[in-house]
Parts: structure tokens; C-alpha cells; sequence
């Protein structure tokens, strides 16, 4: 498999640039994130959308929305990144998410459990039926069972937004992979 040619900076154009900014820029738990590795070459998960801003931005957009746009509690959402994560073997959102989970308040138990595709102790009964919900949901079984036991306790909407959140992170997980992004040398 070819990797897609490294951009500098200078090789974007217009709408590239644009793109750039708004990721560089965005909300991220650690500040801006850094884009270039340290010859000057751009890096990063969404270095791919760069080759076509459009989609880079729609998926930039989606990103947002699921991250910072939502009901879902602020640890239950970064365990929820993290087990995709763990479940796709993927070491830059790990990297990326685990400061997050731990500003949230999750232990390092919990950040274990999580890696090893267990649901934690320690959480309160929504956090746990949200939790079970994303395990199914990462094991494509989400039976009535499951679904009539986690659903009146989380809701409708918690449900949506956690497939939702599971299907983007799962999403860009594999796009991780194809593209052979590594994780950076430095914490942002």
C-alpha cells in the first residue's frame, strides 16, 4: 500500500489552508493540535481530508458535533472514544483521548478496563448502561436484551448519540489505519 503524499504547509491551497486553520484551531482538551511533525510536513489524523476540504470539513463538522454537541457526560463519552479506540487498535486516539477520560474524572482502572474491552467499575448506573450500550454496540450486538436493559436508563437520545459517536470514532479509526498515522513523538 502507497501512503499518501506528505503536504508542507506551503502545498495547500485556499480551502486546504482554510481546513488546516479550523482543525489546528478547534476544541480540543490540550489546546490547538499540532499539525506538522518536526521536519515541517503536515501529520495528524486528518492530514487525508486535506487532499479533498469538502469532505474534510463535512467530517470535521460531524467530529464536532459528536465530541462537543451532545448529552453524553464527558466521562462516559472519552471511555466510549477510548474503547473504540481499543477495539480497532487504534494508538493515536488512545493517545489523543486518554488526557480527556482522565480531566473527566476516570481512574486508571477504569482507562484499563476500557483497553482491555471490559466495562469498568465505578461509575454510576447511567454511566454503566451507556458503557454496555458502546460495548455492544463494538461487538454488533446490541440485542433486545441488551437494549431493553440499557435504553430506559439512558434514553432514546443517549442511545442515538452514542451510535452515532461509536460509527464516527469507528470511522476515523479505520481511516487512522489506512493511512498509517502514527502517534506523535510529543504530547499536544
Amino acid at each position: 500500500m502507497t501512503r499518501l503524499p506528505r503536504l508542507s504547509p506551503a502545498d495547500l491551497d485556499d480551502d486546504q489552508r482554510a481546513l488546516r486553520e479550523a482543525i489546528a484551531g478547534g476544541p480540543r482538551a490540550g489546546g490547538p493540535f499540532p499539525l506538522t511533525d518536526a521536519a515541517g510536513a503536515l501529520t495528524g489524523p486528518f492530514n487525508a481530508m486535506l487532499f479533498a476540504p469538502p469532505a474534510g470539513q463535512a467530517l470535521q463538522r460531524l467530529g464536532a458535533a459528536v465530541r462537543y454537541e451532545t448529552t453524553i457526560g464527558d466521562r462516559v463519552r472519552e471511555l466510549a472514544i477510548l474503547a473504540v479506540a481499543a477495539r480497532w487498535d487504534c494508538a493515536f486516539e488512545q493517545y489523543a483521548h486518554e488526557p480527556a477520560a482522565r480531566a473527566a474524572g476516570a481512574t486508571d482502572a477504569q482507562l484499563t478496563a476500557i483497553a482491555a474491552g471490559a466495562l469498568p467499575e465505578g461509575l454510576d448506573d447511567g454511566e454503566t448502561a451507556a458503557l454496555r450500550f458502546v460495548l455492544a454496540l463494538l461487538d454488533d450486538d446490541v440485542d433486545d436484551v441488551t437494549y431493553a436493559e440499557c435504553v430506559p436508563i439512558i434514553g432514546n437520545r443517549v442511545a442515538v448519540e452514542l451510535t452515532t459517536l461509536v460509527g464516527y470514532y469507528a470511522t476515523l479509526a479505520l481511516q487512522l489505519r489506512v493511512f498509517r498515522v502514527t502517534v506523535p513523538v510529543e504530547r499536544p
